[in-house]
């Protein structure tokens, strides 16, 4: 115990003096269209972009992220993105007057929280980087994503597509962008090495394709259809 109680604070000084040596913010812009117009769309908010360091010199992790959470509330997430670092704990409190039962069954993290009532919360512990798309077993229209990342060094794109990474230190990284309304195989093409210093921290414009469906088709966690609510508008569909 008395090792563990060390080891932290020395990551933290670790991860700060990894970060001292920060001397850029790198920013650029994205550009979303939906295919196959090259006309943006009004929103390009909720892209991801994040910056892994390639060196072989060991990278200070930076340590688990305090207080995440992700609410229900009135049949929806939110957030509908949450970005943490592998190690951190995610609260999901129930704010609905009414049963939730949040589940995934897809890359970073296969979880099921089983029926919980309101005013009640449960918690998930994302250990490892990917992308978890989560559901409600009970309410079809209800999703939301969190990217495990064990890199400090991303940002998500505002309204405009504008996107700002700062603290990053002089180096190689490889460059990642994600969407959700965006297909696997474009996302994967626009991976690249990239090299940061006081004079290059641009990364110019990302040109994204994105589907007219905001969010993906889905089964219940049984693998099955959902359920038609009866009755229609009642408070536990």
């Amino acid at each position: 115990m008395r090792s563990r109680a060390i080891a932290q604070p020395i990551l933290l000084l670790l991860f700060a003096a990894f970060c001292a040596r920060a001397d850029s913010t790198v920013t650029g812009q994205i550009h979303l269209a939906s295919a196959p117009s090259p006309k943006p769309v009004a929103d390009a908010s909720e892209t991801l972009v994040w910056l892994v360091p390639l060196t072989t010199a060991p990278i200070p992790q930076p340590p688990p992220q305090k207080g995440l959470q992700l609410l229900q509330r009135h049949k929806t997430f939110v957030p509908h993105l949450l970005v943490v670092q592998a190690g951190s704990m995610v609260q999901f409190p129930n704010a609905d007057p009414f049963f939730h039962n949040v589940f995934s069954l897809f890359e970073g993290k296969r979880f099921d929280l089983g029926l919980y009532e309101a005013g009640s919360s449960r918690s998930v512990l994302f250990d490892k980087p990917g992308i978890c798309y989560l559901f409600c077993n009970i309410h079809p229209e209800m999703s939301a994503v969190v990217v495990v990342l064990k890199t400090p060094f991303y940002a998500i794109s505002d309204r405009a597509g504008q996107i700002s990474i700062p603290h990053v230190p002089s180096g190689v990284y490889e460059l990642h962008v994600w969407n959700e309304r965006s297909l696997p195989d474009d996302l994967k093409s626009l991976t690249r090495t990239v090299t940061i210093s006081d004079a290059l921290h641009l990364l110019g414009t990302i040109s994204l394709r994105a589907n007219p469906e905001r969010h993906m088709a889905h089964k219940n966690k049984y693998g099955r259809d959902y359920d038609n609510p009866t009755p229609p508008n009642s408070i536990y569909p």
